[in-house]
């Protein structure tokens, strides 16, 4: 795991793309707690109300299916971006200077060709669903309440499309830094030392205050 890692800005484009991009991707990561914050509540009504009225929230469990894409997928950009998924560092970790750019480019780019079909495959899977002459416009729908399954199989295309910018943006960073051969480049995350992640945290818990 890259673990905490630091973005660097500065007045260029691509470091003003980035942080436009970000406000979309913290937007979609709010929209994703707020689900996580729903579910919880909704595991209080269903509970209380078989404890206390014998009768469960209808269609709880339809509700919990319709949320899991919000959960699972409208965090992966923001994640992305701030270099929060898992990784193997010991390799990368240990190259520097254009290497470092090199390796970074290329798994970006795996990356992003992989995502790239994923957005190809969900995207029919939805198409396969959504249908604007059949009733609420779905093909398909819940066992048990029988909520329309589109809604929930949009949202991965989108999130994997905003995962795709954020991918083609950093593979621009990392092509940059590697072409004018950059020490801490804009737009990416830079994996941070020990002392450096104390010390961010220590940041973070006092309220950057001194």
């Amino acid at each position: 795991m890259a673990g905490l890692s630091s973005v660097l800005q500065d007045d260029s484009l691509l470091s003003r793309t980035d942080r436009a991009l970000y406000r979309v991707e913290t937007a979609l990561a709010l929209l994703s707690g707020l689900a996580v914050f729903s579910l919880m509540v909704l595991a209080v009504v269903s509970v209380s109300g078989r404890n206390l009225m014998n009768a469960p929230l209808p269609g709880y469990v339809d509700w919990i299916e319709q949320a899991m894409p919000l959960i699972a997928f409208m965090g992966v950009a923001y994640t992305q971006r701030d270099g929060g998924h898992i990784r193997m560092d010991i390799l990368v970790g240990a190259l520097k200077g254009r290497a470092l750019w090199a390796a970074e480019f290329i798994t970006t780019l795996a990356i992003l060709v992989l995502m790239v079909l994923l957005v190809w495959g969900t995207w029919a899977h939805f198409q396969r669903s959504f249908d604007f002459a059949a009733p609420m416009w779905s093909r398909d729908s819940s066992m048990d309440i029988a909520l329309p399954l589109w809604p929930g199989k949009l949202l991965a295309p989108v999130a994997f499309s905003v995962l795709c910018l954020r991918l083609a943006l950093q593979l621009i960073a990392y092509g940059r830094a590697f072409v004018l051969g950059l020490v801490e480049p804009v737009a990416v995350p830079l994996v941070q030392s020990a002392a450096e992640q104390a010390a961010a945290e220590a940041e973070a818990v006092s309220g950057g205050k001194d």
